[in-house]
């Protein structure tokens, strides 16, 4: 009887993770496929200034609340909306800027979850 737990035990871990496996991937796909069409934009890159992104981009649609800036540790973050994208500033320099897609968490910053 001692023989089989460790063998049930085995085979139902690997129909888990025969289960998991599938949807990982998928998600992956999505991932992969967003960066690609990121890297296809011409979007602020990292390092730019406010005032780069400005005068090659134009005025943001919005300006949201600042976050952050309690310690050193934690830096003033802006974020800054033009039209299908979101460019994310660490005091004044660009840190990433992203797209406003439905599958991502980012389509209204404006009111965190």
């Amino acid at each position: 009887m001692k023989t089989f737990k460790p063998v049930l035990t085995a085979i139902a871990l690997a129909f888990v993770s025969a289960a998991v496996v599938p949807s990982a991937r998928a998600g992956d796909t999505l991932l992969v496929e967003r960066v690609k069409q990121e890297q296809a934009m011409n979007l602020p890159k990292k390092g730019m200034s406010m005032a780069e992104v400005e005068r090659q981009y134009g005025q943001p649609t919005s300006k949201l609340d600042q976050r952050g800036g309690g310690s050193r540790h934690q830096p003033v973050i802006n974020r800054w909306m033009y039209p299908g994208y979101i460019v994310y500033f660490e005091r004044s320099h660009v840190i990433h800027a992203v797209l406003n897609t439905p599958a991502g968490n980012n389509t209204n910053p404006a009111n965190p979850r």
